[in-house]
């Protein structure tokens, strides 16, 4: 087992990364201070993991709430059902909550967790490589608007992070490859050496290979962690973590909530983010081909739905936590393990991508 923390003072917390860990009650217990304890979890989930995780519980008051499976359920009335969950339990502001899935089922608890009662504890077990990489670590929470995806929610961060990587093994294809987009994301930001080892590894991933995926998910963890130690609450380098983002929010608040997965997004914005880069001059073609042949090489999408015109995409692009006054700020590429937060692109660039990427 591997284990990082994620260096926040007072709130500093442990990831814990290996195979079988999830059912370890010496993991999970220390982080548990109240006798009562409420899993949210899942439809798909449940099923496989629900069971080992109330046994590595068994000396509290366990309750457990089963959501449906998708981001479409990711809002208002699918949190509200938590509340209920804790409510009719009468659960107390000493209780925790523990986060037993992917990235919806992280960031809807721990939304949760920041409100009931003005605050309580969450523990993230997350179940999916995105989950595991990414949205699990750095305590951002949230439930999506039908306007716009993670509109509302908070920074809360959880007392630790528990990533079984033998839960990788029951993820379906689709999921698995949209998780990928995200461990790309970080090579692409500041790590060139990763990026490097993730173009000679593709395929031991694809075959989920557990000493490849340990080392990713590791190594990805390190660099979130690293910045989210700089930058909590996303005043300046975090936002780096955004990288395809703004366009990939736009898809999928576009498409409809579950219609594109959030890594399959994202890997068609880091495309149109690349091809924004060299527009404004800082990104070689010969950059661009390697991360379109990366993402193609994790068979993720490298162009934008037909159904999402130009006009639409800009649209829903100025919709985005990241903007300000004088517009949309984006993620840009100086090079290959170099990210800019930027808002100094020529808006004839940007409509100039959008028209290349969206057909319709």
């Amino acid at each position: 087992m591997e284990t990082l923390t994620v260096e926040l003072k007072e709130r500093s917390y442990p990831i814990f990364i290996g195979t079988d860990i999830l059912g370890q009650a010496e993991l999970i217990r220390p982080y548990i201070h109240g006798n009562q304890v409420m899993i949210v979890t899942n439809e798909t989930i449940a099923p496989l993991y629900l069971e080992p995780c109330k046994a590595a519980l068994s000396d509290f008051q366990v309750e457990s709430v089963i959501l449906p499976d998708g981001e479409q359920y990711k809002n208002l009335d699918t949190l509200n059902s938590i509340f209920d969950a804790l409510l009719i339990h009468r659960f107390n502001r000493h209780a925790t909550l523990v986060a037993l899935g992917g990235g919806v089922i992280g960031d809807i608890t721990g939304f949760a967790a920041s409100a009931y009662q003005r605050g309580i504890p969450f523990i993230q077990i997350p179940t999916t490589l995105l989950a595991q990489v990414d949205s699990s670590v750095g305590g951002k929470t949230a439930v999506n608007h039908p306007l716009g995806k993670n509109m509302i929610g908070a920074f809360y961060q959880p007392q630790c992070v528990i990533a079984d990587t033998n839960t990788l093994d029951t993820l379906e294809d689709r999921q698995l490859k949209s998780g990928i987009a995200e461990v790309i994301k970080y090579g692409l930001i500041n790590d060139y050496e990763f990026f490097s080892w993730l173009e000679a590894n593709m395929d031991k991933l694809l075959q989920r290979d557990h000493d490849a995926f340990t080392y990713a998910v590791k190594r990805s963890c390190q660099d979130k962690a690293d910045i989210v130690a700089m930058d909590e609450t996303e005043q300046g380098v975090r936002a780096l973590l955004n990288l395809g983002h703004t366009f990939g929010h736009a898809i999928e608040t576009g498409m409809g909530y579950g219609q594109w997965l959030h890594g399959e997004s994202v890997a068609t914005g880091i495309c149109m983010a690349a091809h924004l880069s060299a527009l404004n001059g800082d990104l070689g073609q010969k950059e661009v081909k390697r991360i379109q042949q990366i993402i193609k090489n994790a068979q993720l999408p490298t162009e934008s739905p037909p159904e999402l015109s130009s006009s639409k995409m800009l649209s829903l692009m100025s919709v985005d936590k990241k903007n300000v006054d004088s517009g949309i700020r984006l993620i840009l590429l100086k090079a290959i393990g170099h990210a800019v937060l930027s808002d100094d692109y020529r808006t004839d660039d940007l409509q100039a991508t959008l028209n290349y990427y969206c057909k319709s």
